[in-house]
């Protein structure tokens, strides 16, 4: 029929960040550290909502034309790749490093992926004790 899918692969969609106040709440949240991007979370404790990301490449990586590429690459690698891992009611914002451009595809949609999946370690109590006892 006219207007349907002919795969039959379950679509993953994910929102987006677009304004200033979103980008801030979400620094807040948990930090993710990688090669590549820094990926920062935040649980909006909405659980019925979709994921929504958002993309953060800064001036000192490059001119325009670089870092809209950065940019088109990571919003590519989240489609194909990280989109289906992201929870639901959570807030994604990737700051992008300049190893974005020369990394393989692959190896950026890995990364991306893991860091997207990896859970929160468990945080230490501040009961004052040196941590090599």
């Amino acid at each position: 029929m006219a207007g349907e899918l002919t795969t039959k692969e379950q679509k993953y969609t994910v929102g987006r960040l677009k304004s200033r106040p979103q980008f801030l709440a979400v620094r807040e949240g948990e930090k993710r550290r990688g090669g590549l991007f820094l990926l920062e979370v935040l649980d909006r404790r909405e659980p019925d909502s979709q994921a929504r990301v958002g993309f953060t490449v800064t001036k000192k990586h490059g001119n325009a034309v670089e870092r809209n590429r950065m940019r088109r690459r990571l919003k590519e690698a989240v489609r194909r790749h990280a989109g289906f891992a992201m929870q639901p009611g959570h807030d994604y914002v990737v700051v992008a490093r300049r190893d974005v451009l020369k990394a393989s595809f692959q190896e950026l949609a890995a990364e991306l992926k893991l860091r997207v999946e990896t859970r929160p370690k468990h945080r230490r109590s501040g009961d004052g004790r040196p941590r090599n006892v």
